[in-house]
């Protein structure tokens, strides 16, 4: 005769009550955080003149051997600006690419970029070429250094094998430069960390798109307010609103 166990009997109670109501609340919750250094521009400059001056932004790069994921960074900070700093005249990516390449200046592109992976600099000649062919003076070039997620099991019942919740995380590090492509100066730099966690208990993951949103729009918030060194939380409305799940304040 199988004896009954009170304590395996409310385990397995209290592991029924945990699965449902996990089934019954969101799957997710995110929380992330965003730390910033920045530069100063030269007194000579200020953003407000991309309010008048169109500015371009060129294709992300990417270090070995996360290579490949910097792909639409760019296309994220053109989104980005609109939202954070909306006056900004920018000149969509893709117009961008398609300019360069009617113009006939594909390889110089490419060689620019290939150049400034080892350099971090953008060559002066070809970069007043390029920016006479998209028809901007001004060039923000964005470069992915980092991406990585982990994965960790947080409620385990070993006794029946069962996974309840995970954390997801993931860690950014991206730097941003805006370029004057008349002069070949450099005016303006700013290197970023973004981190974002999941405590999930379903296998939603913590989207890349998200964490590359809320790291461009806490770098975008310290160039418009001219501060060198910042950190962004949930806490920041408009920084938040960017995540396609924002956190509630």
């Amino acid at each position: 005769m199988t004896r009954f166990s009170p304590s395996r009997a409310l385990l397995s109670s209290g592991m029924v009550l945990l699965l449902m109501s996990a089934a019954g609340c969101s799957s997710s919750v995110l929380g992330w955080h965003v730390r910033t250094d920045s530069t100063r521009p030269p007194s000579s400059f200020t953003y407000r003149v991309l309010e008048q001056e169109p500015v371009a932004i060129f294709g992300a790069l990417g270090m070995i051997p996360i290579e490949g994921n910097e792909v639409g960074v760019e296309n994220f900070l053109a989104e980005i600006l609109t939202k954070v700093a909306p006056r900004i005249q920018v000149i969509d990516p893709v117009q961008s690419v398609t300019r360069i390449n009617r113009s006939g200046f594909a390889d110089a592109y490419a060689k620019m970029h290939d150049a400034a992976l080892s350099s971090n600099i953008l060559a002066r000649e070809p970069l007043r070429e390029l920016g006479t062919a998209v028809g901007a003076r001004y060039i923000f070039q964005p470069r992915l250094m980092l991406f990585r997620q982990f994965l960790t099991d947080r409620w385990v019942f070993p006794v029946f094998g069962v996974r309840v919740s995970q954390t997801r995380a993931t860690i950014l590090r991206l730097a941003l430069q805006l370029w004057d492509a008349e002069t070949g100066a450099l005016l303006w730099f700013s290197v970023a960390e973004g981190t974002m966690q999941s405590e999930a208990m379903t296998q939603d993951p913590v989207y890349f798109q998200d964490v590359v949103r809320v790291t461009l729009g806490g770098m975008v918030q310290d160039f418009v307010t001219g501060n060198t060194g910042s950190m962004y939380t949930p806490v920041n409305g408009l920084l938040n609103s960017l995540v396609e799940q924002p956190v509630p304040e």
